[in-house]
């Protein structure tokens, strides 16, 4: 589940806005928020691609299309969905070549769409909404299947991904589908623990330019509650990897996975939350962090009626533990790193320079967040919708350094970070912690926009090497409406916006045969509520962040969540 959007409302220095003749960022506590219901309400797919309307230019160097996942329906007859990560999965997909651009969308026939749709109501529970018992079944059924263990959904709508030769969807469940990517069509239902034990695995896998591809899931067994990182295998050069939307037979869709190390929960019956996680050349780190998972409601949750979302909870006592394990032995490092209470969904880029990992993540001070996207708060409109935004905090950049040459005769009282580039620090404490106190990596201007989240970089060229650029949605509402770009070097940022329209995450698209890391393009998706504002295909200019052309969608859209693009000669 995308638990995101942050800020930094309650820290002092924080609560002051500017006007600038070109980005008219200004006080967001003053005006009443614009209503952004229509960007939460069930659309009709687009089964048959159709063309859009292109203002400015499409450079013809971009061939490949863009894919999006998010919710799109959010009701089964007369029953409705409490949260916003529980509507169906809608896929979308731009085609993008010889200038023009065609836009499609189907819903994922996951096996929890089909059900609510024969059932005409909500039968499988998502995160936010606890199925009812079935009516059909007589009085002793219903009190039997009280004490059954939650059934997982399929309703896979955060986020594309590739292992081996094949795509799929995926939320945060056990059960991933397959895709074909020509057609959207909905292909096989791919259950983890076919291959590994694990009970489900992160929207936001890693990938080795071999194609090899690490993720986290967690596991429940005898040993308690363990975090796992799991290396599914690249997939063997002599398979035609043209053929990988065509091929139905799944006989080997994740064989070779394995769990490679796993990491003791801290507390088995409130282990941590986790939607991703950091990875360099050579290692994996996890963040165990204070937003906490209730077992025992998750256990009792049939007989208790209790959503999943209401497992879910935020306790600052803890802090923020970051675990390093090498990725290629399984080996975990000695020691951990410790910082204050934070919370975090998103991380940025991960590398290693002298002896050092440098990790930068969007972080948090509160990560009770949860109910901030129930349908009803994204529905308000004036004052109860204000109140709903002034309530929340938001996500910042920053950037930890994880000295790896610490062991038990590191000296107390001072800062061991060798990275003269980085103003982070890291001590060893008199209880023994190794404490971290993070750089932060950004501006005024950021900080006036309140916060970011949806981050993304050039990851072709520039995941587990030291980089400059990131590129993320900035927000002053409950959903994006600002597209920034930040230099991590300068903590300089530019900004694109335009009022009434609300873009989606920045996917990078480099040019051909680029030397420079910004060389190239950003994508995002824009919607707007109003009526007469048509959603469109935002083309930018990576390196001056200015509009190069945009592609008009004849169509309504919801606000989405996360995605890829794929080049059309990969």
């Amino acid at each position: 589940m995308a638990f995101i959007y942050s800020a930094l409302y309650k820290i002092p220095g924080l609560r002051y806005f500017f006007k600038e003749e070109k980005n008219q960022l200004c006080d967001s506590t003053t005006e009443d928020k614009e209503y952004i219901a229509p960007l939460f309400q069930t659309v009709a797919e687009t089964p048959q691609p159709v063309s859009t309307r292109i203002i400015g230019t499409v450079p013809e160097w971009i061939t490949g299309s863009l894919f999006r996942n998010g919710p799109g329906r959010f009701e089964f007859g007369n029953d409705k969905y409490n949260h916003w990560f529980d509507g169906m999965a809608l896929m979308h997909k731009f085609t993008i070549e010889n200038g023009n651009v065609t836009y499609m969308s189907k819903f994922l026939r996951s096996d929890a769409y089909m059900l609510n749709e024969s059932a005409n109501r909500i039968v499988v529970s998502e995160y936010g909404t606890a199925a009812m018992s079935d009516p059909c079944k007589n009085v002793f059924q219903r009190f039997v299947s009280m004490f059954e263990l939650p059934k997982l959904t399929d309703n896979g709508n955060i986020n594309f991904m590739k292992y081996k030769k094949d795509f799929y969807v995926s939320t945060e469940t056990n059960l991933i589908r397959k895709v074909d990517l020509a057609t959207l069509e909905t292909a096989q239902k791919v259950d983890w623990r076919k291959y590994i034990a694990v009970n489900g695995a992160t929207a936001h896998p890693h990938y080795d330019p071999d194609g090899t591809v690490y993720n986290m899931g967690s596991s429940y067994g005898k040993q308690g509650i363990l975090y796992n990182i799991i290396k599914i295998p690249a997939p063997d050069p002599e398979d035609d990897d043209d053929d990988d939307d065509d091929d139905d037979d799944d006989d080997d869709t994740l064989n070779g996975a394995q769990v490679i190390c796993s990491i003791p929960a801290s507390d088995n019956w409130n282990p941590s939350y986790f939607h991703s996680f950091g990875m360099t050349e050579n290692y994996i780190v996890f963040t165990e962090q204070p937003v906490k998972i209730n077992v025992l409601k998750i256990i009792t949750s049939n007989i208790t009626g209790t959503p999943i979302s209401n497992c879910l909870y935020w306790d600052p006592r803890y802090d923020t533990v970051f675990h390093v394990a090498n990725k290629h032995t399984g080996n975990i490092h000695s020691v951990t790193f410790h910082t204050k209470a934070t919370a975090t969904f998103h991380q940025v880029n991960a590398y290693e320079d002298e002896d050092c990992i440098v990790l930068d993540l969007f972080c948090q001070d509160n990560g009770d967040v949860f109910k901030l996207y129930e349908l009803q708060n994204l529905h308000k409109s004036g004052r109860a919708l204000n109140e709903t935004y002034n309530s929340s905090v938001r996500a910042l950049p920053l950037r930890f350094v994880l000295p790896l040459t610490t062991n038990s005769k590191t000296p107390y009282g001072i800062n061991i970070n060798p990275l003269r580039y980085s103003a982070a620090t890291v001590e060893r404490r008199a209880d023994g912690k190794l404490w971290c106190t993070p750089e932060k990596l950004w501006d005024r201007t950021v900080e006036n926009i309140r916060g970011l989240e949806f981050p993304s970089i050039n990851y072709s060229q520039y995941n587990t090497k030291k980089y400059r650029y990131f590129y993320g949605c900035g927000f002053q509402h409950l959903v994006g409406n600002y597209l920034v770009k930040v230099d991590v070097d300068t903590k300089q940022s530019k900004v694109w916006h335009e009022d009434g329209y609300y873009p989606s995450e920045a996917v990078f698209v480099p040019s051909p045969n680029s030397s420079a890391e910004d060389d190239g393009v950003v994508l995002s998706v824009v919607v707007s509520p109003r009526q007469g504002k048509t959603p469109f295909l935002l083309i930018l200019d990576a390196k001056n962040f200015k509009e190069i052309g945009r592609a008009e969608v004849p169509v309504h859209m919801p606000y989405g969540l996360h995605g890829m693009f794929r080049p059309h000669n990969q």
